[in-house]
């Protein structure tokens, strides 16, 4: 199932029959969902009772198909308790960058969670005459069940679904929570694609293209800390709650962007997105 939000914070979810075909649904009323609520938590309230409040949805008389590609696709978890990044989790990455830090050896940090931004929004570049700013192509996890000191083995079952995510940066001296937390530094979406539908999550290939130019190219089997692992170390400092993301770290290939720009992310069985920048 993909779950998404749409036109000023509805939620759909799209299924795929036995033939092959998918089919969108508005699911707002269903749910019992007011899209203007504040502060904007729907989602994760979804995600938090999800087996709950999806039992026998579909038949709901409220379901009403809809054109996923007619709606303005928003940024499907708006409002998270925490955005999760773990800094070069690729060994490439480490080398073109000359850092010495390592995922396993830095840990993780936090991105201001007003960074977040979805696949219909452009990414606004910060008036900072003279500094590059970065592109970085990273899977987003998705957190569906909430915990703390989870192990490796249990991890896995803690995982509500994947995403596209793009961790936008200022390079420079500043502290990295502060370059990478601009408005908008923090795209996601398309939608959350569940567990389910994602065959092998450390086998996923990720791409990112600037104005055509493919930039980044690699797989999630190279991750320094896998997936299970990201989750067992976060986990063994923060309680991890349901819509949580995490930020998987980027591969190598990082490079500058300027106004103007056209960013495309796409992650196999998870989704894409093209972005404008301006």
């Amino acid at each position: 199932m993909k779950l998404f939000r749409f036109n000023g914070g509805r939620i759909g979810a799209s299924t795929v029959d036995e033939a092959g075909r998918e089919t969108s649904y508005d699911l707002t009323e269903a749910l019992g969902v007011d899209p203007g609520a504040w502060p904007p938590v729907q989602m994760v309230q979804l995600i938090a009772r999800f087996d709950e409040r999806m039992k026998g949805i579909f038949a709901h008389p409220a379901v009403k198909p809809i054109d996923r590609d007619a709606v303005r696709l928003e940024v499907p978890v708006e409002w998270p308790n925490k955005l999760l990044a773990y800094p070069v989790n690729y060994v490439k990455h480490g080398e073109e960058m000359q850092s010495k830090n390592r995922a396993d050896l830095n840990g993780f940090f936090l991105k201001a969670n007003s960074s977040l931004s979805g696949p219909n929004d452009p990414i606004v570049l910060p008036d900072l005459p003279g500094r590059e700013i970065h592109h970085e192509c990273e899977l987003g996890i998705v957190i569906g069940k909430g915990g703390r000191n989870i192990s490796r083995e249990a991890a896995w079952d803690h995982i509500f679904g994947y995403a596209c995510l793009v961790d936008m940066v200022v390079r420079g001296n500043e502290e990295r929570v502060m370059r990478k937390s601009y408005d908008t530094f923090c795209p996601f979406g398309p939608w959350i694609t569940t567990a389910d539908e994602v065959p092998d999550p450390a086998q996923l290939q990720a791409k990112l293209w600037i104005n055509d130019e493919l930039r980044q190219n690699a797989n999630t089997r190279d991750l320094i800390v896998d997936i299970p692992g990201m989750i067992e170390l976060a986990s063994r400092v923060a309680t991890l709650h349901p819509g949580d993301i995490i930020a998987t770290g980027t591969p190598e290939g990082v490079g500058p962007v300027r106004k103007g720009d056209r960013l495309r992310i796409e992650i196999e069985h998870v989704g894409a997105m093209t972005l404008d920048i301006q």
